[in-house]
Formats: C-alpha cells, sequence, structure tokens
C-alpha cells in the first residue's frame, strides 16, 4: 500500500504544492522569454553581431512569423480573444471562487501569457506597418523581450506570494 501512496504523492494535483508545477512554471516563462515573435533570442544576438547571412535569415523568419501572426490575428482574432476570454473566466472563477486550485494555477500562468500575446500582436503589427532598419528591428525585438521578461518575473512572484498562501491556509486548515 505504501507504493500506492507515493504515486498518489508523486502526481498530486494540487499545484502549488507540487514541484512539477514549479517546474512547468519555470519553463514556460524561460520558454517565453528565449522565443520572441517565434524567433529565439540567441540567433538575434548572433545576428547583431556578425551581420551576413545570418541577418538575412533573421529578417526572414521575423517576416514570416510576423505575417502568420497576423494573418492569424486579422482572420480569428476575434474568436480567439473570445474563446481566450471565455477560458480565463471560467479558470477564474472555478479556481477563486470555488477554490480549485489547479484551476487558480492555470489562470496564474494564462493572464500574464494572454498579455504577452497582445504585446506580441501588436510588435508583429508595428514591424509590418514600418520599414525599420536593422539596428531599429533589433531594438523592437529586444523591446519585447525586455516586456515579457518582466512580466514573467511579475506573473511568477504574484504565483509564489499565491502559492505560499494557499499552502500555508491549507498547512493551518488542515487541507
Amino acid at each position: 500500500m505504501s507504493g500506492m501512496a507515493t504515486i498518489f504523492e508523486l502526481i498530486d494535483l494540487r499545484s502549488f504544492s507540487n514541484l512539477w508545477f514549479w517546474i512547468a512554471l519555470a519553463v514556460v516563462w524561460s520558454s517565453a522569454s528565449h522565443w520572441v515573435l517565434g524567433v529565439p533570442f540567441d540567433l538575434v544576438i548572433r545576428a547583431h553581431r556578425k551581420g551576413g547571412q545570418i541577418e538575412a535569415d533573421l529578417r526572414d523568419l521575423i517576416r514570416i512569423n510576423v505575417n502568420r501572426m497576423l494573418f492569424i490575428a486579422d482572420n480569428a482574432g476575434v474568436i480567439v480573444v473570445g474563446v481566450l476570454s471565455f477560458l480565463l473566466t471560467v479558470l477564474g472563477i472555478l479556481g477563486f471562487y470555488y477554490w480549485v486550485e489547479f484551476c487558480q494555477a492555470l489562470f496564474l500562468i494564462a493572464l500574464p501569457l494572454s498579455v504577452v500575446w497582445l504585446l506580441s500582436v501588436r510588435t508583429a503589427r508595428r514591424i509590418s506597418q514600418q520599414a525599420l532598419t536593422v539596428e531599429a528591428l533589433y531594438s523592437r525585438i529586444r523591446g519585447l523581450r525586455l516586456a515579457i521578461q518582466a512580466i514573467g518575473m511579475m506573473a511568477v512572484l504574484v504565483t509564489s506570494f499565491w502559492g505560499m498562501y494557499v499552502n500555508a491556509s491549507l498547512g493551518v486548515l488542515g487541507g
């Protein structure tokens, strides 16, 4: 019986006391700040340093991803915003009114990521509307990455404080 207890303890769905949730949170924000507009940031740095063909490849990759993102936003943007708003509302109500911890955890990841998506679409639209120099393009990408990192740091901070509150209240109340 102790083997089953160990297995159930390992796959516990109480998010804020589960190591897997915190690993997933770190991976989500690490990935979000690394893949800016669908472009790996190390490629941006390398293109800025070396120029030439790498820079041309970067500009092509940014153009492709910006066009793809704007196509989705222009053709399905209203539907995406509606569905995301519905899902965030459901997660918020289930999480914070009905106190479903898993929904709280998903909400605390999804809400800041939706802000990142909106910033990315706005940046993509600005890039497509302006004929940017290479330096201006680098500056735009770096600015977006900095904003994503700031949102990620705030999201991790808020999630950490909320997780400590939930774990403390469950510890005091006896679970």
